[in-house]
């Protein structure tokens, strides 16, 4: 089977635009798939959905060529899953807690546990109820992976997590997936997502906006230039030349094009007939990408309200 993930036109409305709309993607054996959005997106609304914690009020999900809500049960014998929140039982020990999920889940050899609480530096011994956020993800984490199933669903698993145990969490991901796991994780971190990801879904207000294949990103033929002239007359004439004008501001006297690799040698024949302030090469990745998606989705009057990640590149604008 080479669909291990289907979800068709999902739809849970809380009301009040709150909930996911009209949700369709597919998720391959092997591959891992990333969701990116802001807090309130949807992001955790489908993933327990896939998960059979939620019940949709339209479409489908299948794991497996499973029902997701109907055959939960049978599905979490094959799926590893770390929740948005973390909540733990009333036990003295990260130690016991651990133990009881390795009988739980049927685990004898504890040796793939250990070698992640190393790579995690966990002190299991700790407090459940005392532990840091980031020493509660790390056993989440390791409570998990350690089951060694095929399927893992993450829900941003590097909150609370220093940025060096982050790149130590990513790493453990690209061993998973060399292990030909198919993962399943949302994040707010674009370059945690394009390190690890074969392809990433846009989330905005419950929709799907886009989804970036990331081998095809990396390998685009096309490069993006900002562009600043020193007055409105060249500003207002290179328009004409009708380059691709992916983003527009006025105010400096400034353009971000589009443009095919084999045609920058024609672009900078153009501009030796204007006077620059300067011009640079916006290097292309998968948050510059998103933001060209909404650029355009808000240009078509879809959505009214600005992102936090338009308004974070308006304060970058110079």
């Amino acid at each position: 089977m080479k669909k291990v993930i289907e979800v068709k036109n999902l739809t849970k409305n809380y009301g009040d635009n709150k909930g996911v709309f009209n949700v369709s993607f597919e998720v391959n054996r092997g591959e891992v798939f990333g969701f990116v959005g802001t807090n309130g997106s949807g992001k955790t609304t489908i993933l327990r959905h896939i998960m059979g914690f939620l019940k949709p009020q339209e479409g489908e999900i299948n794991v497996l060529g499973l029902d997701a809500w109907k055959d939960s049960c049978q599905i979490k014998k094959d799926v590893e899953y770390i929740p948005g929140e973390i909540a733990f039982p009333d036990l003295k020990d990260g130690t016991t807690f651990l133990k009881n999920q390795a009988e739980l889940l049927g685990i004898k050899d504890m040796s793939y546990a250990d070698k992640l609480i190393e790579k995690l530096q966990l002190d299991p011994s700790a407090n459940l109820k005392r532990m840091s956020k980031g020493m509660k993800q790390k056993t989440a984490i390791v409570a998990a992976l350690m089951a060694d199933k095929d399927i893992v669903i993450l829900d941003e698993p590097t909150t609370g997590l220093d940025p060096l145990m982050r790149e130590t969490f990513l790493e453990i991901i690209l061993e998973e997936k060399k292990k030909g796991k198919t993962i399943l994780m949302s994040s707010q971190m674009f370059d945690e997502l394009e390190v690890t990801c074969d392809r990433v879904a846009l989330i905005f207000n419950g929709k799907i906006i886009d989804i970036a294949d990331i081998n095809k990103l990396k390998s685009s033929p096309y490069r993006f230039y900002k562009i600043e002239f020193k007055n409105e007359t060249d500003f207002n004439n290179f328009k004409k030349l009708k380059y691709n004008i992916v983003r527009t501001q006025e105010k400096y006297n400034q353009y971000t094009i589009k443009i095919n690799s084999s045609k920058i040698n024609k672009l900078f024949e153009d501009l030796g007939n204007y006077e620059l302030k300067f011009i640079s090469e916006v290097k292309q990745n998968l948050e510059k990408h998103f933001k060209e998606v909404l650029n355009k989705v808000f240009l078509c009057g879809d959505m009214n309200k600005q992102t936090s990640l338009e308004k974070e590149e308006n304060k970058n604008d110079k």
